[in-house]
């Protein structure tokens, strides 16, 4: 299995049967392996995890298909403002949390998000990815208490479908804009799930706070692999 960071919270994740492309907006796709089948999700509708372009992925050269968290409509208008022809629409698939999709080689569960939209657990290959969009806890300072308390409690309820399962790739937010708040949602998962190797996300250029959350959580270590820049591959 091979992983690219490709910007922010978008990967490219190839196994032997199937590339799965997650929340690209920004950064250049490298080639993918030719005649393999592309996935493309995303998991909201917010500018830094959709774009429309995704849709050009579905050229004729392979098959495609698309699946997206709650929120992102093709309606007709979008439809028509995007470019979109009716044979692309009905190769995609929206999920709300709590719900599934079985398509060939790829079975894709939602889990619902602390933001907008879903984060996905994908199973291809007999192998287990998790990209968790946005949702993590999300914990900001000045916040009315009550509204980070109740974060708290969402996070940990979207989150416990999780509790003990197996991921083999883990793509969760690392970000710095919480402080050190931003470490809670890792050490949640890292801690609720047999995690075997979590790939950091959301950062916002900010490499570095890696580097603090391990100093914090050495436990961790083993199974982090810092993300240092943009097109950065991993095999895995």
């Amino acid at each position: 299995m091979r992983a690219v960071f490709l910007d922010h919270s978008g990967f490219l994740v190839e196994t032997d049967s199937a590339a799965l492309l997650f929340d690209w907006w920004k950064g250049e796709l490298p080639a993918i392996t030719p005649g393999v089948p592309l996935y493309v999700f995303a998991s909201h509708a917010h500018p830094d995890h959709f774009d429309p372009r995704i849709f050009a992925l579905d050229d004729g050269s392979r098959d495609v298909r698309f699946v997206f968290g709650h929120g992102i409509r093709l309606s007709a208008r979008n439809l028509g403002r995007w470019g979109i022809s009716p044979e692309t629409a009905e190769k995609s698939y929206i999920l709300k949390g709590g719900q599934s999709c079985a398509l060939p080689r790829v079975q894709v569960e939602a889990l619902p998000s602390t933001d907008e939209g879903v984060a996905f657990l994908v199973s291809v290959d007999g192998r287990v990815l998790f990209h968790a969009g946005d949702l993590n806890w999300w914990h900001w300072e000045g916040e009315d208490k009550a509204w980070n308390r109740n974060m708290e409690v969402n996070f940990k309820r979207y989150a416990e479908p999780l509790r003990g399962r197996r991921i083999d790739l883990a793509l969760l937010p690392l970000d710095p804009r919480l402080g050190e708040a931003g470490f809670w949602g890792p050490e949640y998962f890292l801690n609720l799930a047999d995690i075997r190797v979590f790939l950091p996300m959301h950062q916002w250029g900010d490499y570095d706070f890696t580097r603090k959350f391990l100093e914090k959580h050495p436990a961790f270590t083993g199974r982090t692999v810092p993300v240092e820049r943009c097109g950065q591959s991993f095999a895995l």
